[in-house]
């Protein structure tokens, strides 16, 4: 993923922000990610990846007790779409976002439903046995390990950040921006350049 994260499209011209998203994006056509898997929702269902076909799909990897990166990327996805459906509710309402935890060992469904309702009503957290997640992982091309958390009994979960978007067929398009390129350490613009990358890409 480090070479693909190297890769941008080309922006239309025009818009500032349709500029800075595809700037910050990394395309996706023909990658080999995603694919088909069964895990376990924040109501204890079992949700497949074909029960979201004919929907554009917003995947994140990340766990709830991540102290810092995950709830800032959720919170900025969620802000982005929020904005979008209000741009575009017809073309928002397509799309599902979904939260896949790199911890299931501590996130239970009841740990996710608290967790995913936080961000976005619609959200969708999945979980599933250890075995089950480290195979949806490779499918979808996230790294994880856990890391010692020093002075706590606690440990932490490094992983990559992939927000992925991926068309109806499930077939992967872009790797949405979640930073601005101009202040990468803030949340300023972060949400419009989420809404201008979903706004080129859903149809």
């Amino acid at each position: 993923m480090g070479t693909l994260a190297l890769a941008a499209c080309s922006p239309p011209a025009g818009d500032a922000n349709n500029s800075a998203a595809a700037s910050a994006e990394t395309d996706l056509h023909g990658a080999a990610i995603g694919g088909p898997f069964t895990l376990t929702d924040q109501d204890g269902k079992q949700r497949s990846w074909a029960d979201f076909k004919g929907r554009y799909r917003l995947v994140y990897f990340g766990y709830s007790f991540c102290p810092d990166v995950c709830p800032l990327d959720l919170q900025r996805i969620a802000q982005g779409l929020r904005l979008f459906e209000k741009q575009a509710p017809e073309r928002g309402s397509r799309i599902q976002p979904i939260f896949i935890t790199v911890d299931p060992e501590r996130d239970t469904p009841q740990v996710l439903k608290t967790y995913v309702a936080a961000f976005h009503p619609r959200m969708v957290g999945l979980t599933g046995t250890p075995e089950q997640i480290a195979t949806v992982a490779k499918q979808f091309v996230t790294v994880y390990s856990k890391v010692e958390n020093k002075g706590s009994s606690g440990y932490l979960v490094s992983h990559t950040r992939t927000p992925t978007l991926f068309d109806p067929s499930g077939a992967p398009i872009v790797m949405m921006p979640v930073d601005d390129p101009a202040t990468p350490e803030k949340d300023e613009g972060a949400p419009e350049l989420v809404a201008a990358s979903l706004s080129r890409w859903v149809k």
